[in-house]
């Protein structure tokens, strides 16, 4: 077995000052004309991340494809061949993305990579004390990591057993040191995998207003689904969960509403169009997209946010989003959603494995939710999943380094 090397150290230009990290994002949707316009949650953890960390002694620069939405220093990879082709082109970055994906990817992989050799320069010349690769496309980073004389973490955003090229190459690297968001995601790596920390997510108490009332049985009375509406989401788990609990509730008929975005314009996945979209109607409606207070305010009003994942997701941002607007959870016990949910008293775990039992499970979860106290599921978020906890652990893992 591979041991973990031992770092040579540089003469600190830092003796006695705070610690000096360089967050590294690499994925190319951290760029402000993009991030807005994707449904993407490690870029948004990030950003709020660096942001918070200097209240806590942590000096933190940026390294990011294009230029972030920061006051922070932020030093961006040069994506002028990236530009170059889609000016030749014709496209925008998404329009690439979609009709030729492995172009982007390759186009992609290339900014990666130069940004990694970079942030491993400028730290070995003394600049920086720690490393932190923050997203999932650190399998360069990781094949490069030896040659880097300071300590890099890692933090990764997906199950490590998700895709062919994370269970191919992670396993490998097991002896660098790794951040886990959830003990569940840590199911995916080695046992003796060197996990150097599990730090849960965290979003801004501020940014969700808790709502402790319902409007109960009023055209305000809906199950909500938030998400991206790909079948490991499970969606149609909870559409057949509605129409199970209206036929055994005919005389309180109830609604799930779908917010998120769908794929089958941009991919060959026609999981919207053939199983979620013919559904729609009186019992199931889409909302579209939402994001910031219309978010908080769907989530607010619903009777419970339904979490029907099928696959073992390493946390669910949503779930937090959900809690921090004292809305009650019900979810599969799949993944790291039993970590987050108490269950009976913020919400509910479907303990079932196939799929008629999960569907029967979440119905009859749907008719006990009334037994929830929202003001429980506010409670349990504020004492768990804020983002200032989330910032301090983070501080005090980087210090350790020092």
């Amino acid at each position: 077995m591979k041991t973990r090397p031992k770092k040579t150290r540089h003469s600190s230009r830092n003796q006695g000052k705070s610690i000096r990290v360089a967050l590294v994002v690499p994925h190319v949707f951290i760029n402000r004309d993009l991030l807005p316009r994707v449904i993407f949650s490690p870029g948004h953890l990030a950003l709020k991340l660096a942001e918070g960390l200097g209240e806590f002694g942590v000096d933190v620069t940026l390294f990011t494809p294009g230029p972030a939405d920061t006051k922070l220093p932020n030093i961006n990879a040069d994506m002028s061949y990236f530009e170059k082709e889609l000016m030749g082109r014709g496209y925008g970055y998404m329009e690439l993305l979609k009709k030729h994906p492995a172009t982007f990817v390759a186009l992609a992989r290339q900014v990666q990579a130069e940004l990694m050799a970079k942030v491993y320069e400028v730290a070995n010349d003394g600049d920086f004390d720690v490393v932190h690769v923050y997203t999932n496309e650190e399998d360069i980073a990781m094949v490069f990591a030896d040659f880097c004389q300071k300590p890099v973490l890692f933090t990764h955003h997906d199950p490590f057993n998700f895709l062919i090229k994370y269970k191919s190459v992670m396993p490998k690297y097991k002896y660098l040191s790794w951040i886990s968001m959830s003990q569940s995601q840590r199911l995916g790596m080695p046992e003796d995998t060197n996990w150097v920390a599990n730090i849960h997510h965290g979003v801004d108490p501020d940014d969700y207003v808790p709502r402790f009332e319902t409007d109960g049985e009023t055209e305000e009375d809906y199950f909500a689904f938030v998400g991206r509406i790909i079948e490991p989401k499970g969606v149609h788990l909870a559409i057949e969960a509605v129409k199970l609990y209206n036929k055994k509730n005919p005389e309180k008929k109830t609604r799930l509403r779908i917010a998120g975005k769908h794929y089958s314009d941009s991919s060959k996945d026609k999981y919207w169009s053939e199983v979620v979209e013919p559904c729609l109607g009186e019992e199931v409606e889409y909302v579209g997209f939402l994001q910031g207070k219309e978010l908080n305010d769907f989530l607010a009003r619903a009777r419970a946010l339904v979490v029907p994942s099928t696959f073992s997701e390493p946390f669910g941002m949503v779930t937090l989003e959900a809690l921090a607007s004292a809305t009650p959870v019900i979810g599969l016990s799949v993944g790291a959603t039993s970590e987050i949910i108490e269950n009976g008293k913020t919400g509910f775990i479907i303990m079932a494995e196939d799929e008629a039992s999960r569907i029967g499970g979440i119905a009859e979860a749907m008719e006990r939710v009334s037994e929830i106290d929202r003001r429980d599921c506010r409670r349990h978020f504020e004492q768990n999943f804020t983002l200032e906890k989330m910032i301090r652990e983070h501080a005090e893992l980087y210090k350790f380094y020092k």
